[in-house]
């Protein structure tokens, strides 16, 4: 009964949404202000791409809000991220254009100029958010603009040995005017969901925040001078000096004086479109390019596969139904390649359990893959609502497992031919990668919590994270597996032999092609890898999820085709342990993304400092390549599974 009746729910949403003529805003809910009206924005962690520790913005002697410090609400995701968004003093009037002081500071010790110094030459950003934007600011580098996010905590010129901090602002504000037309918004962002629609116009008329800039400088003022001053009084405008002499430096005894201009600017810019400054993502070509690569990888292997299928396999198909049993026996013993290992393809693998395990786990990672990239595609994980993509993917990870539960079991069962021991299974797989990644993790947290950083998982989450594995992920995982206990057992389609087939020998081992076998997966998605991780590391905002999307569904393709061509390879050289090597053909392509991982490191992220910053990104890394691992082979074993059963399903045997 409930499920009817969210239908209709949403059915009755989507003709109201057509009948105001209105438009879908995923991420967050529009907000309007009258003139006068106040804002204050927020502060984020203080984030470099030097060292990849995020630090509390309060860490460093910045004016504090009246009423304290007070922490916003944050996800899930947002912990995980190392997110910590306060409330700041920065106050803003709509419309009101002004210049004004904030506060001036004791005078600085000893620890707070060595901490000053060393988060401007670790090039830390200050994050600052305005009505759920983050503040941007545009520079010239060799005569091309760039725009960034966040402002930098100061700045070290090169002809001198000085540091000067940034302590004032000049934000401009951009606004749109709204007139309350009948649109209608639906938002699932952090900041609630709302409908505007004809009747609230008037309620609603006023002006929406569509854009927020800055420039920063470092003013040098008379510090006895500006304590006459409270905060939020009006002082004269300032201009950015070019001279050193006028700028703040960091030295002890040294007193900070903070301001800030705001100016408010009208735009034609409209609320869907705010986001669009940020999401633009240069390189479309370079997507495309990646993608056409893809599809001839894709053309090429196809055409290995037809072969495979349409002449070798389907002739002597042919040809050995259309003898008579006497015929049959005597061109057994003529037989050669994959006819020979007839008796021995379904032989139980090395380590039956582990691979079970692997593979359910493969099958909980490619699903949360699938649906999270897909609707991002859709448009449904705004940028605007921080920390919902890991999220989303946190939750689906915990609810798949009854998928991954169902997946293991029914390949045990398959191999075994018993469901006896499903138990044990389960519990393997809704333990086996959630275990590397705890370690891998706590290994990692350990190294924050001495760097004293906000990336470090705090203790109440850890426990949180294990109530929703234990209260979420093994129940279902558990489910999963009884489920797979139920369902009708594959039946092989030849008998297995009592005593082994000897395998012939061979010059090379056949691992080196197996894992070469990786370079093929790896040149669908590595171009995609270079962008996905510009924007983990060095801050860039990634949301062309329709070329992942596209490149998610051709590696998938690549991953099979190339787990049927290996695994029909080594069947026709009459190696029947084929069960790891096609998991591993598909799966091989995490050790290339490793590897490139390690390429990044070195020679794009050269900027990264210390050995601390380095195991961290290595420690991120090898999740995403163990990820990656499960997830290909998983789509690789499966694959030539089904094609090694259709394969000896044609053959006739007494």
């Amino acid at each position: 009964m409930r499920t009817p009746m969210i239908c209709w729910a949403f059915f009755l949403l989507v003709l109201l949404g057509k009948a105001c003529n209105g438009f879908y805003l995923p991420g967050s809910y529009m907000k309007t202000y009258s003139t006068g009206d106040e804002i204050f924005a927020k502060v984020n962690s203080l984030t470099s791409i030097e060292t990849e520790l995020p630090f509390s913005y309060y860490s460093l002697p910045y004016c504090q809000p009246h009423g304290g410090v007070k922490k916003s609400a944050e996800n899930l995701g947002e912990l995980l991220m190392g997110d910590q968004i306060d409330n700041s003093p920065y106050r803003f009037r709509m419309n009101v254009n002004e210049s004004v002081y904030l506060c001036t500071t004791k005078p600085l010790s000893e620890h707070e100029v060595k901490l000053l110094k060393q988060r401007t030459r670790d090039l830390y950003q200050v994050n600052m958010i305005l009505d759920n934007l983050p503040v941007m600011r545009y520079a010239k580098q060799n005569g091309i603009d760039i725009q960034w996010t966040g402002f930098p905590v100061g700045y070290s010129p090169q002809n001198s040995n000085e540091d000067y901090i940034i302590n004032h602002l000049k934000f401009t504000v951009l606004v749109h005017e709204y007139e309350g037309s009948g649109i209608e918004v639906i938002g699932t962002g952090e900041e609630g969901m709302g409908v505007i629609s004809e009747s609230d116009k008037k309620k609603a008329s006023g002006f929406e925040i569509v854009g927020f800039v800055v420039v920063p400088c470092s003013v040098k003022y008379d510090p006895e001078a500006m304590t006459k001053h409270h905060i939020y009084d009006k002082i004269p405008p300032v201009d950015c000096p070019s001279d050193l002499d006028k700028s703040q430096i960091i030295r002890e005894q040294e007193r900070i004086s903070f301001t800030y201009v705001v100016e408010f600017v009208k735009s034609d810019i409209r609320w869907p479109s705010r986001w669009d400054a940020y999401l633009k993502m240069e390189g479309a070509r370079v997507h495309w390019f990646s993608i056409l690569n893809s599809l001839m990888v894709i053309v090429f292997l196809a055409g290995i596969v037809f072969v495979i299928f349409l002449r070798t396999v389907r002739r002597d198909l042919t040809r050995y139904e259309e003898l008579d049993k006497e015929a049959q026996a005597q061109m057994n013993e003529e037989l050669s390649g994959w006819k020979l290992v007839v008796g021995d393809v379904f032989r139980e693998p090395d380590c039956p359990k582990l691979l079970c395990v692997m593979v359910g786990d493969g099958v909980q990672i490619t699903g949360m893959a699938v649906v999270t990239i897909v609707f991002a595609a859709f448009g449904f994980m705004s940028p605007a609502s921080r920390g919902m993509l890991l999220t989303g993917m946190i939750l689906l990870y915990l609810f798949l497992g009854i998928a991954a539960g169902y997946a293991a079991v029914r390949m045990w069962t398959t191999i075994k031919g018993t469901s006896e021991g499903w138990r044990s299974i389960s519990w393997s797989v809704a333990s086996f990668f959630p275990g590397i990644v705890f370690v891998i993790l706590t290994i990692l947290n350990f190294i924050l919590w001495g760097s004293h950083s906000t990336g470090a998982i705090p203790i109440s989450l850890y426990f949180i994270l294990l109530a929703l594995w234990f209260c979420i992920s093994v129940p279902l995982t558990l489910l999963g597996g009884l489920m797979g206990t139920r369902a009708e057992a594959i039946q092989y389609p030849v008998r297995t032999n009592q005593i082994p087939r000897e395998i012939p020998a061979r010059k090379l081992p056949s691992w080196v092609l197996v894992l070469g076998a990786g370079t093929l997966p790896f040149g669908t998605l590595f171009i995609e890898l270079f962008f996905i991780l510009s924007s983990i590391w060095l801050g860039r905002f990634y949301y062309v999820f329709g070329f992942l999307l596209i490149v998610l569904l051709l590696l998938v393709v690549v991953c099979a085709e190339v787990s049927v061509v290996l695994t029909y390879m080594h069947l026709c050289v009459e190696d029947w342990r084929w069960w790891w090597k096609a998991f591993f053909a598909s799966g091989s392509v995490s050790i290339f993304v490793f590897l490139y991982s390690i390429n990044y490191l070195v020679f794009d992220l050269q900027s990264l400092s210390g050995p601390v910053s380095a195991i961290l990104y290595l420690g991120y890394s090898l999740i995403m390549a163990i990820a990656i691992m499960l997830s290909t082979g998983t789509i690789g074993l499966l694959t030539s599974f089904y094609f090694v059963h259709y394969l000896f399903s044609s053959v006739k045997i007494d």
